[in-house]
């Protein structure tokens, strides 16, 4: 049996970025990722322009005014967005601007009009500019062209396309989105649109695990429920490492009569990595890979068991594979509203919220049973609190360290 770290750094080191790229319009391109630097050939500003709606002036022309004894220039022009400027200021003269417009030629400065009274075609300046160059958006001072304006490995998201959009970049290079096969086993799980009978359990974790692997980007694959019979469950397998970069499977990775996965994927040629880990909830964890590529993880079939997995380990393999450069989980220390309690056999996860508490995060545990079979007091989570592998308690009002940032 791994340890956590041990299952962590195993996974990683098997999983590789994609290679494959496609083409993308701009309007397509949010979430996805960037497969080559952006660089531009405009500068950003692309040229001087007013931030404040005001004058534009020379400061050495008023660098001395007064409310006593203020300076009086000439109105020459007024230049709104949009409009290049035609005239050049003299000594003597200012132009009316309003905000992003083309800084005239001769300026160097901008009065805000609320520094100002204006009469007729002259305007009095008030206040004087703390400095040259005041409220003046310098040409190429946010970003100068040809430098790198985006790394490949990115997530484009507002920002991001925003960036993209000022730079002119109408057609963008990004990775392929991974597919990823989906199928929960079992013969006692039904349909949730089936009629339930005693015994039967309805499935929650395909639609739990589609969403989830929808939320990272990749594109889900969900082949539905996969009863307990070797050549079904073979034929499935063989089909969805053959057509998929990763395949997710539910159920059927315990030691119980009725637990093929692990004996198929050697049949198939997988090389099992991972076969438990010392992690609670989701002990009976399976890791393998194929010769095609492929990646298949065998996650425990009780509800909470699988998205732990998930949120551990399987998110960082999805982002990673999708050529994310950022792709190791987030965590933090915060401190506990409640008292944490473990066995200190394996290392625990406990689910519930992280919340901005009189300025400091704190976590609440879940109420009710933290039973890796009630998904019910799941809803809402956004953390899981860790109890380390030997540790029993963590008190109330103690830190504990909490991974964040669950795909939902």
């Amino acid at each position: 049996m791994y340890s956590v770290k041990e299952a962590e750094s195993i996974i990683l080191t098997q999983i590789q970025p994609r290679q494959e790229t496609e083409k993308v319009s701009l309007e397509a391109a949010f979430g996805r990722i960037l497969a080559e630097d952006i660089s531009s050939d405009l500068d950003f500003p692309y040229w001087d322009n007013s931030a404040m709606d005001g004058y534009a002036v020379r400061y050495e022309d008023v660098k001395d005014t007064n409310p006593e004894n203020p300076v009086t220039l000439k109105i020459i022009a007024e230049i709104p967005a949009g409009k290049v400027p035609e005239k050049i200021i003299q000594p003597g003269e200012t132009a009316r601007i309003f905000t992003g417009a083309m800084l005239p030629a001769g300026s160097d400065t901008i009065i805000m009009q609320e520094n100002t009274d204006k009469k007729g075609e002259r305007v009095a300046i008030l206040i004087p500019p703390e400095k040259i160059g005041l409220f003046v958006r310098q040409r190429g001072t946010f970003y100068r062209a040809g430098n790198t304006l985006l790394k490949a490995g990115i997530a484009l998201n507002s920002p991001e396309i925003a960036v993209l959009a000022t730079a002119q970049a109408t057609e963008l290079t990004v990775f392929s989105r991974p597919q990823v096969a989906i199928f929960s086993t079992g013969d006692e799980l039904i349909n949730p649109d089936e009629t339930l009978q005693k015994g039967q359990i309805i499935d929650s974790n395909r639609y739990a695990l589609t969403a989830f692997v929808a939320s990272l980007g990749a594109i889900p694959r969900p082949l539905g429920i996969i009863k307990d019979n070797p050549d079904l469950l073979r034929e499935t397998i063989r089909k969805a490492i053959n057509s998929s970069a990763i395949v997710l499977s539910t159920g059927g990775v315990s030691v119980g009569d009725y637990d093929y996965i692990e004996g198929i994927l050697g049949e198939l040629g997988g090389k099992i990595l991972i076969g438990s880990v010392a992690i609670q909830p989701g002990k009976p964890l399976t890791f393998a890979t194929f010769p095609n590529g492929c990646i298949y993880f065998g996650i425990p079939g009780n509800p909470v068991s699988a998205l732990v997995c998930c949120w551990r380990f399987v998110q960082m393999a999805i982002k990673k594979l999708s050529g994310l450069t950022e792709y190791q989980n987030k965590f933090l220390r915060v401190v506990t509203r409640d008292t944490l309690k473990s066995k200190g056999q394996r290392e625990v996860y406990l689910w519930g919220k992280i919340e901005i508490i009189e300025g400091v995060y704190q976590f609440q545990l879940a109420s009710g049973q933290h039973n890796s079979a009630n998904l019910i007091n799941l809803a809402g989570t956004n953390a899981l609190a860790i109890i380390p592998q030997g540790k029993t308690t963590i008190q109330a009002g103690e830190t504990v360290e909490v991974l964040t940032g669950l795909p939902l």
